[in-house]
């Protein structure tokens, strides 16, 4: 399968979702994890902020709700996901949605925080992804990426075949190491348990772009 092969089908599912309800399913299933991980984001007043795959753009409206002054950005592949997203913040002035594939797409940085729950293992070029991430961030930016598809999780072993589409299944020490190829320095990782989640717990790895 080509990389835009790739990309159409996994556009073509989140399609799908969202027209079932599953992009607010999915919402309300991820917040408790994706809560704890944007959280280290510290968002501050008049700072920039990318989701990438933002879905139904929840942490969009998590930052643009910091302060009037933050720029709020989302991007995602999938243009039902973003209609939704638009509608959902309909009143919320701070807040932008873009469509499109990441990083081709990638909104101009940089940004002081991205973010992204549940979708960099859907991307063919992972390690160029990563690379993208770090050259958007600030010098001193974070990025917060939480991942459900991996390796110690066995229960998701399964997931490519269930939806006919290949997947980056890392283990916890190749993410960490897939975000030491791309640069980033201060790296942590934990797993998030939380009430009606992953037995496993969702994996949470962070880093930043050196400062200046």
């Amino acid at each position: 399968m080509t990389a835009d092969d790739q990309v159409a089908r996994t556009r073509a599912l989140f399609d799908d979702w969202a027209r079932l309800g599953k992009g607010e399913r999915m919402e309300r299933s991820h917040s408790p994890a994706a809560r704890l991980s944007f959280a280290l984001l510290d968002l501050k007043p008049g700072q920039r902020y990318l989701d990438v795959g933002c879905g139904s753009g929840y942490t969009v409206r998590w930052a643009a709700a910091v302060d009037p002054s933050v720029e709020a950005v989302g991007l995602d592949v999938s243009p039902e996901m973003i209609t939704l997203a638009r509608r959902l913040a309909v009143d919320v002035p701070n807040a932008a949605f873009h469509l499109g594939v990441f990083p081709d797409d990638a909104p101009d940085g940089p940004f002081d925080a991205i973010f992204s729950m549940e979708v960099f293992y859907y991307l063919p070029d992972l390690d160029g992804a990563l690379a993208a991430v770090h050259g958007l961030l600030r010098p001193g930016g974070r990025f917060v990426c939480v991942v459900d598809f991996y390796a110690e999780n066995v229960e998701s072993a399964p997931w490519p075949e269930q939806l006919d589409l290949p997947m980056n299944r890392l283990s916890m020490a190749g993410w960490k190491g897939a975000f030491e190829a791309a640069g980033f320095a201060a790296i942590q990782q934990d797993r998030l348990v939380v009430d009606g989640g992953l037995a496993a717990g969702s994996l949470m790895t962070t880093g930043r772009r050196r400062g200046l």
